[in-house]
């Protein structure tokens, strides 16, 4: 593996692929709404030149380098997509075009630190790569079947033919095959969060969602899962809390690569980075003729935090259950802005900064998780020389994205394309809060605190009961508890032996759902 390095052939095709990334995911998300998994996309584009009866394409048989390929179409898609054309379509929709540029630097910069510290965290107790990730898994299941055939590759088949047909009939195989693959409790709780949304007008006879209860607890879980976090850093650093962590990992048979240090350290240097990034964005905006000295302090060290806070708790809610509440977690923030009393104009920016984040850190853990699981759990260097050409791959998909952006936003701004996301942030910054919302959200706050309380950091039951607060997808509900229960009547029917078996087609049902969530979002946009 350490031979490996980037050459111009596979530098050249990255580049060449992460333009074809960020192509998709900004006509997607300005047509659609949504942003597709590319990462299958670009492990599949891998195999196909592997098979190109050339010397020079010889390289792209082996496993590791499909999985540069992946993470790279994989961080251009999302970085363009969600990071970049969400945060500048702010003010673009608010009739501010002077800002659209200060917000792209902005966003791209907190951009690359999302990466970054992502970088610096993976595999840590809160990352740890023995979690799910479970996109992550069903890209690595995709591609250690097309190399070793066999047994595995026919689960993959069966469960991608599945996760076709039943995503075809409408029904959330993505979700299903999570199931399968996550914590139990942690998903159940997202299951139970999924039904109450969809079905609290029957069964409450009210909208919890005029009462601002997702949002109201998703804060109260988030400042816990916050306290949890500094908690586990601060007591990691004791001789016995090192003991705890050893046998920790000892009973789940997984030592860490990156200690409680390492994660105090990537998050300080996260936040020093946002920072910077927020004043930035301030300084290009011109938001110091805005805001009295005190509320541009406090505007940047908010903006800082949020963002940070942000990215955490979409990559806990990406790495147990695959799914982004980014869009939740910014209107959250949005909301917050508003009580504390900023203007039109440092709202749209705190928003844009806000957004920029969490999708690009939940993604690059999905690529991380399958560079884990192809390296086979090697020793240390090797794990961690393969995540830094990784990080490398990820880099260049990004750099591509912010280019592309730079290049083409205009273009669809002309044509009033905008990630409909946009509109809705838009009017809740013209429109502003009704009177009782911060009480809602305090009421709210507190059930949402005790129940991650009470989950523990390693469970995040508050986190992923409020992201299914707050997606509306009962279907998706139906499908997590369905797949739980299948879970456990064939563990005690089966065993370990039917195990394998069985995660093998859960990634396939991923797998299945993301090829035809790509290809009908091609289809439809064209």
């Amino acid at each position: 593996m350490k031979q490996r390095t980037f050459d111009w052939t596979l530098i050249l095709l990255s580049v060449l692929i992460a333009v074809f990334g960020a192509i998709i995911g900004m006509q997607i998300i300005t047509t659609l709404g949504v942003t597709p998994n590319t990462s299958i996309i670009g492990a599949m584009i891998a195999m196909l030149i592997a098979r190109i009866p050339m010397q020079m394409f010889h390289r792209y048989r082996q496993l590791e380098t499909q999985n540069l390929v992946q993470t790279t179409i994989s961080a251009a898609t999302f970085g363009a997509a969600n990071s970049l054309l969400i945060p500048i379509g702010i003010p673009f929709v608010m009739g501010l075009p002077e800002l659209v540029f200060p917000m792209l630097v902005g966003a791209g910069f907190a951009l690359i630190i999302d990466a970054l510290i992502l970088y610096k965290v993976f595999d840590s107790k809160l990352f740890g790569a023995n979690e799910a990730w479970p996109s992550g898994v069903a890209t690595a299941e995709a591609l250690r079947a097309g190399d070793e055939g066999g047994k595995k590759a026919k689960f993959l088949g069966i469960g991608i033919a599945g996760g076709l047909a039943g995503s075809a009939l409408g029904i959330p195989m993505s979700a299903l095959g999570v199931a399968f693959i996550g914590n139990i409790w942690a998903l159940s709780m997202f299951g139970i969060g999924l039904l109450i949304n969809g079905y609290s007008q029957p069964w409450f006879h009210f909208n919890i969602n005029d009462y601002y209860i997702p949002h109201g607890m998703m804060i109260g879980a988030g400042l816990v899962a916050l306290l949890q976090f500094i908690y586990t850093i601060v007591k990691g650093q004791t001789s016995k809390k090192r003991t705890i962590t050893k046998k920790s990992e000892q009973a789940t048979n997984h030592v860490y690569t990156r200690s409680e240090l390492d994660v105090a350290k990537g998050f300080g240097f996260g936040f020093l980075a946002y920072v910077i990034g927020a004043m930035l964005v301030a300084f290009l905006a011109g938001l110091y003729t805005e805001l009295s000295v005190g509320q541009l302090v406090l505007f940047i060290l908010f903006a800082a935090f949020a963002t940070l806070v942000s990215e955490m708790i979409v990559g806990v809610a990406a790495m147990h259950s695959g799914w982004f509440p980014a869009f939740a977690v910014t209107l959250i923030v949005l909301l917050i802005g508003i009580m504390l009393g900023f203007p039109p104009i440092a709202l749209a920016l705190l928003t844009g900064y806000t957004a920029a984040t969490g999708p690009a850190f939940a993604d690059f853990g999905f690529d991380l998780k399958t560079g884990f699981l192809i390296r086979g759990r090697s020793n240390w260097e090797q794990e961690l020389y393969g995540r830094r050409l990784q990080l490398i791959a990820g880099m260049i998909g990004l750099v591509v994205a912010i280019v592309m952006v730079l290049l083409f936003h205009q273009m669809y701004f002309a044509q009033d394309l905008v990630p409909p996301v946009d509109r809705v942030f838009t009017a809740t910054i013209q429109e502003g809060i009704a009177g009782e919302t911060g009480k809602y959200l305090l009421i709210w706050a507190i059930p949402g605190a005790i129940i991650q309380l009470i989950g523990g950091a390693k469970r995040q039951l508050g986190i992923m009961l409020a992201t299914g607060l707050l997606v509306m997808n009962p279907w998706a509900g139906w499908a997590v508890l369905v797949g739980i229960l299948a879970r456990i009547v064939i563990l005690k029917w089966k065993g370990e032996a039917g195990e394998s078996a069985m995660f093998t087609t859960a990634a396939g049902f991923i797998a299945g759902d993301a090829l035809y969530s790509f290809f009908s979002s091609v289809f439809k946009a064209r």
